[in-house]
C-alpha cells in the first residue's frame, strides 16, 4: 500500500499509549503514537538510527538530549542516532503524533 490517513490510526488507550504501524520498509518506519493526559514512552536511544516526532493533535513535551520541548500541532523534533529521547503528554488533552525511523532498526 502506498497510502495512509493518519486518522485511521488514532487508538488510545487508558493502560499506556498505543503505537499504530501506518507503514514499514527496511529502510524506516512510521506510527502513529496516541498518548491520554500523563502517558508517555521513556527517555531512550537507538545507536544507528534517526527518530522524529511531528506532532497532529494536542500538545506533546519532547526530549532530545538534554532538552525538553512543548509542541503542538506542527512541531517538530528529531533525535540523531544514539541522542536520547523521549515524549510525555503533559497536558489535560489527548495527544497523537507521527512518529517515523530511520534506518528500520526491526
Amino acid at each position: 500500500m502506498s497510502f495512509a490517513h493518519t486518522d485511521d490510526a488514532r487508538r488510545f488507550s487508558p493502560e499506556k499509549l498505543v503505537k499504530t504501524n501506518l507503514f514499514e520498509s527496511p529502510q524506516m518506519f512510521c506510527d502513529t503514537y496516541c498518548l491520554e493526559p500523563g502517558q508517555a514512552q521513556k527517555v531512550h536511544a537507538h545507536a544507528g538510527a534517526t527518530k522524529v516526532y511531528y506532532v497532529l493533535e494536542g500538545e506533546a513535551a519532547v526530549t532530545i538530549g538534554e532538552r525538553t520541548e512543548t509542541l503542538g500541532p506542527g512541531g517538530l523534533g528529531w533525535a540523531l542516532p544514539g541522542e536520547p529521547h523521549g515524549v510525555r503528554n503533559a497536558s489535560d488533552a489527548r495527544c497523537v503524533l507521527l512518529v517515523a525511523m530511520a534506518p528500520n532498526p526491526n
